[in-house]
């Protein structure tokens, strides 16, 4: 009973360590349990002295039983190779075989590949005790299993393969799962903590795995220290003997796009699409999108309130300009609105060339060209069109408008000294009316107060 009850918790046990191996690593508990009969197979082969035969192991996880088996291929004479004395035309058929078969490959055609008849491995149909059940008729190509016993426990050097066995099995389970998990995270943003800076190029832990940041995929003039967070760019993942290797990218357009649509609900909701981008990384990059709703503004969904969101791509970019253009069907819209800031005044195109000339005002030239072409450039890249810039001068206009603002100042002078002169002579001709009832009012005054005076005398 005590036995029984010793071998129930170790079983507990191990399918516990099982689950916590899956949880860990990542990997299936069908591919743990393959691996752990993989290993078992091995074991057994080590302690049997059964090198060279087919085992096939089958473990209960539940109960602890394990079964084990030989497997043989069921042959006939047009399935084995014809054996020579001369072991060189052997080797020369081995050879030709070989490039026959690489040749079929090539051109998508399958071949029967000829056997070396192994009595551990093959079985001759002849010799093949068919069921009495006629559908499970066994035909050459099958495989038959022979069951075996096991009458021992394996020693420690079958213990040791069967650990080796499963220690290997296992890592190259956990590389297959990372590799399978960051391929499906291609085109997606990350985030990263720069783990070590090897020459120029720089190591991130992103998780299950580490990636690497080439030169040519840093943006430039940024600097870079361990420990510091960063959100990175997957461009590929490839399979390695070592494992995966991830390729990061901070310098690809994609990742403009991928940052706005961490910042801009609207990019995930598909109601503002980001339709083309053109990047110079670290310097300035243009972005064209579309509303998919009349209602909603395509260029403030992706500014946001006091810019917020346009602020925080910006940051996390280290300073680089943005610019956010609506997208148009029309070329001469888009092109002209490709350019901003600068203002345009016309645009001719030429479909079959796919090019545009663009004429802007003369004070107006060096901003739609930008410093070192960099604004005509990006928009080219934007539109994928050839863009060349005119200037236009207008004198002509501008004479106009100064001697209408001239004719209008002159007319408002005018006008004015006209009223002032009016109001001055208003002011002369009532000045000696004033002057005559003043004086009347005086005398009133002084005759008033000598008869006061009288009077106090006589009294």
């Amino acid at each position: 009973m005590n036995g029984l009850l010793y071998k129930i918790m170790d079983i507990k046990a191990f399918a516990s360590a099982i689950e916590q191996i899956c949880e860990e690593k990542n990997i299936s508990k069908k591919r743990v349990l393959e691996t752990i009969e993989m290993a078992l197979a091995a074991a057994y082969k080590k302690e049997y002295d059964r090198k060279g035969q087919n085992i096939k192991m089958k473990f209960n996880l539940e109960t602890g039983n394990m079964k084990v088996s030989q497997v043989k291929l069921v042959t006939d004479e047009s399935m084995l190779r014809v054996e020579t004395d001369n072991e060189e035309t052997e080797e020369a058929e081995e050879n030709e075989s070989n490039r026959n078969a690489s040749q079929s490959d090539a051109d998508g055609e399958e071949t029967e590949k000829k056997i070396r008849f192994n009595t551990e491995k093959h079985i001759m149909i002849d010799d093949v005790k068919q069921p009495k059940n006629k559908k499970k008729e066994y035909k050459p190509g099958d495989e038959i299993e022979f069951p075996l016993e096991v009458d021992r426990e394996f020693g420690r050097i079958a213990a040791q393969t069967a650990k080796q066995v499963i220690i290997q099995r296992i890592r190259e389970a956990e590389r297959e799962s990372v590799y399978e998990e960051y391929k499906e995270k291609v085109g997606q943003i990350v985030s990263g903590i720069i783990q070590r800076i090897e020459g120029n190029n720089i190591f991130f832990d992103i998780g299950k795995a580490t990636g690497v940041l080439f030169p040519e995929e840093q943006i430039p003039q940024e600097y870079y220290k361990i420990g510091q967070r960063l959100r990175l760019y997957i461009t590929d993942v490839q399979k390695d003997s070592r494992g995966s290797i991830i390729n990061l990218s901070r310098a690809h357009p994609k990742m403009v796009s991928q940052l706005f649509a961490l910042e801009v609900p609207e990019i995930t909701s598909g109601t503002v699409e980001i339709k083309s981008i053109a990047r110079e990384p670290g310097s300035r990059s243009k972005i064209a999108v579309e509303s998919k709703e009349e209602r909603v503004d395509p260029i403030g969904s992706m500014i946001g309130q006091k810019g917020t969101r346009v602020q925080a791509v910006i940051n996390e970019l280290s300073g680089e300009k943005i610019d956010i253009v609506e997208w148009s069907e029309d070329p001469i819209k888009f092109i002209s609105a490709s350019l901003s800031p600068a203002k345009v005044l016309d645009v001719k195109i030429d479909n079959k060339k796919k090019q545009a000339e663009v004429i802007v005002p003369e004070d107006q030239l060096s901003l739609a060209i930008g410093i070192k072409g960099q604004n005509v450039r990006l928009s080219a890249k934007l539109t994928n069109w050839r863009i060349d810039i005119t200037a236009r001068k207008e004198k002509e206009k501008i004479v106009k408008k100064k001697t209408v603002k001239k004719k209008s100042t002159k007319k408002k002078i005018v006008k004015k000294e006209t009223k002032e002169k009016k109001i001055v002579k208003k002011k002369k001709e009532e000045k000696p009316e004033i002057e005559e009832k003043t004086k009347t009012k005086k005398i009133i005054k002084k005759k008033k107060v000598v008869k006061k005076i009288k009077k106090e005398i006589k009294d």
